[in-house]
């Protein structure tokens, strides 16, 4: 994750719920806190002003390093990369708060800019390229 820059941080808790019958939080509900906290990470940025534009996921992916159990609530780090013309790469981190230090899986997904109308890719808007690259000057989410 070198060239990635850290974009979001999301808080997430864990439910009864979330387990399975091994006693621990079922691998597919990684993949929920991975999505919960880059939509989160949208609506941060204020995605509503980009009317008409939408992300598609075209690949995601995460790496299991250690079991969850309920109950608790974990942090979800949020690391975007270098912009393409009209896609870039999400990193993320999920781990315990109260753990920190441990790593407990890895994943991300590759993103799609796309317009809604047609459904093809369509290049990045300038608002978020700033934003990827790491222009701390730039938001557009003030209402």
């Amino acid at each position: 994750m070198q060239d990635n820059k850290l974009v979001y941080i999301s808080r997430i808790p864990m439910r009864w719920g979330d387990m399975d019958a091994m006693g621990h939080i079922n691998n597919t509900v990684y993949f929920r806190f991975l999505e919960q906290a880059r939509i989160e990470w949208y609506a941060h940025l204020g995605r509503s002003k980009l009317a008409g534009m939408e992300t598609v996921v075209v690949n995601a992916h995460c790496t299991f390093m250690l079991p969850l159990t309920y109950p608790g609530e974990v942090e979800v780090r949020t690391f975007a990369g270098s912009p393409g013309r009209s896609s870039f790469e999400i990193t993320q981190e999920i781990r315990r708060i109260d753990e920190p230090e441990k790593l407990v899986a890895r994943g991300g997904a590759k993103v799609v800019w796309v317009d809604r109308q047609t459904g093809k890719s369509s290049p990045l808007p300038e608002q978020v390229r700033a934003i990827l690259a790491g222009d701390s000057t730039y938001s557009f989410s003030a209402d």
